[in-house]
């Protein structure tokens, strides 16, 4: 089986990344259980929006993400029994692409580099499997399993399989 996997919000923890910088930022906190279904630009005041996108664009950011828990264990698990590939949509941040190369080299080693898709799109993508946590890759996604990988901003599609964790996705895919 081939299995496709992104990596922010799925492997790597942007979200709360983002969320901990501004938090830092502006010496604040952001109330954990406000932030379902709310995307960054809804915590916090619209004038401080342009800061918090810029984070995106921050050197070392993409580098310093933490892992998502149960990601290295299931994905391994996954790499040893599938063809798994990584992909992200890299290419509009693109200072991302070696942190992102460099953080799977970290957290992932066993990916060899030939198994990395850092695009602008994931339309073309052909597999068995896509695991996202964005619907607009999913509904593009021509293979027959689509699975929806849990994160705040996601909490209200219905549309697809939902995974709300690496033990979920554990159960559905070894």
């Amino acid at each position: 089986m081939r299995i496709i996997i992104d990596m922010d919000e799925v492997m790597a923890d942007a979200y709360w990344g983002l969320v901990e910088k501004y938090e830092n930022q502006f010496n604040t906190t952001i109330d954990q259980e406000q932030v379902w279904e709310k995307k960054l630009r809804d915590l916090i005041p619209e004038e401080h929006y342009k800061i918090g996108i810029g984070y995106l664009y921050e050197p070392g950011f993409f580098r310093n993400l933490r892992v998502i828990k149960g990601a290295q264990e299931v994905i391994k698990a996954l790499w040893d029994k599938h063809e798994v590939f990584i992909c992200s949509a890299a290419m509009q941040f693109p200072q991302s692409l070696q942190e992102k190369s460099d953080w799977l080299d970290e957290h992932f080693p066993f990916i060899d580099w030939k198994y990395r898709i850092l695009c602008g799109h994931k339309y073309m993508i052909d597999a068995d499997v896509m695991l996202d946590d964005h619907a607009y890759n999913l509904e593009v996604f021509t293979g027959p399993q689509k699975l929806l990988f849990t994160s705040p901003h996601n909490i209200a599609e219905e549309r697809f399989t939902r995974v709300d964790n690496w033990e979920a996705a554990a159960k559905l895919l070894l």
